[in-house]
């Protein structure tokens, strides 16, 4: 199972991917993503109202998951040890504690012990 990162997607639906990006992309039958990425995807810059739409309908699509108890001391944890950005703190916190692979091309992520990553550009 997989938790997307907000560049996955803004690169999925920006049609950004390689084939085998797109590929992976569309073979996932649940999206799911971290509050975090929910709250960036709906205030990205200079978005057009279609690319607001379509942004909505895909977030929509999605299972979103909010921040637990659990999430919360995990993202301290991440803060404390790794000094990550607040958003990514939160995405990182969401998929350790739901035992899930993230989908990132964010560099930063791979220093996070037993944080599986999986770069869409490195397919």
């Amino acid at each position: 199972m997989y938790l997307l990162d907000t560049n996955a997607i803004i690169d999925y639906l920006d049609n950004k991917l390689s084939e085998k990006g797109i590929l992976f992309m569309d073979k996932i039958e649940l999206p799911q993503i971290s509050i975090a990425s929910r709250i960036e995807l709906s205030i990205l810059p200079n978005a057009t109202e279609k690319h607001i739409k379509i942004t909505q309908q895909y977030i929509d699509y999605c299972k979103v998951y909010d921040l637990s108890e659990t999430i919360v001391l995990k993202i301290i944890e991440l803060r404390r040890k790794y000094k990550i950005k607040d958003f990514d703190s939160i995405i990182a916190a969401t998929a350790l504690v739901n035992n899930l692979s993230l989908v990132s091309n964010d560099k930063g992520f791979l220093n996070i012990k037993n944080l599986r990553t999986i770069n869409l550009y490195e397919l």
